[in-house]
């Protein structure tokens, strides 16, 4: 059975915080977090690509060669790729590849408090032009081998996403749901969402 960790309703959607393998849900898209060259060598990303199979690959590597052509990285941080779900196609009917600041690179570590959510404001206007994706399955963008410190990280995350939610302006989803494994950051956002639920937008509906 699923382990449901947090669950809050807002204007236009409902974010939940659930347990498990992100290749193994259900969703009209899923976000992978890629890194620059969307080499899908490392942590989730690398799961997603095996699923997906070959062709996700092949397709990764096609638009690395054409960025090249230009001089540039295949996707630049904070920036996305949308592919076809190819050997996930039962479970998605597209794949995103964010790329959100890798903590690893000084440079991105010292500006991690602004890309990460240009990252996920980036990922919306992505998901706003996607007229069949409603429901969205994801991990917590940086948390993983990119070495977001979980606690600031948890935070923003929760930040970013309900004020999405519960903005002003319907960003056509309905449901957005993050997928989480990792015991350290489960416990840190349990503990920034106890601390700051009544200061964050929309209603807990986790125990209803």
């Amino acid at each position: 059975m699923v382990e449901l960790y947090m669950a809050r309703s807002c204007r236009w959607g409902m974010l939940r915080v659930i347990g498990g393998d992100l290749h193994l849900q259900e969703a009209d898209a899923v976000i992978t977090p890629a890194n620059n060259r969307l080499s899908g060598r490392e942590g989730i990303d690398a799961q997603i690509h095996n699923a997906a199979g070959e062709e996700l690959r092949e397709f990764c590597r096609e638009v690395s060669v054409e960025q090249r052509k230009s001089n540039l990285p295949p996707c630049p941080v904070t920036n996305n790729v949308v592919s076809k779900p190819y050997n996930l196609e039962s479970r998605f009917k597209h794949i995103i590849h964010v790329v959100s600041p890798d903590c690893r690179r000084p440079n991105q570590d010292e500006a991690r408090r602004e890309l990460l959510p240009v990252a996920y404001e980036k990922l919306f206007a992505t998901l706003k032009d996607m007229k069949d994706v409603s429901v969205v399955v994801a991990p917590p963008l940086s948390m993983g081998v990119f070495a977001y410190p979980h606690r600031e990280g948890a935070r923003l995350t929760l930040e970013c996403l309900l004020g999405i939610l519960n903005g002003e302006e319907d960003p056509g989803i309905t449901e957005y749901t993050i997928i989480v494994k990792e015991r350290n950051f489960i416990k840190n956002m349990r503990t920034v969402y106890r601390e700051s639920e009544d200061q964050l937008p929309g209603t807990d509906i986790t125990m209803v």
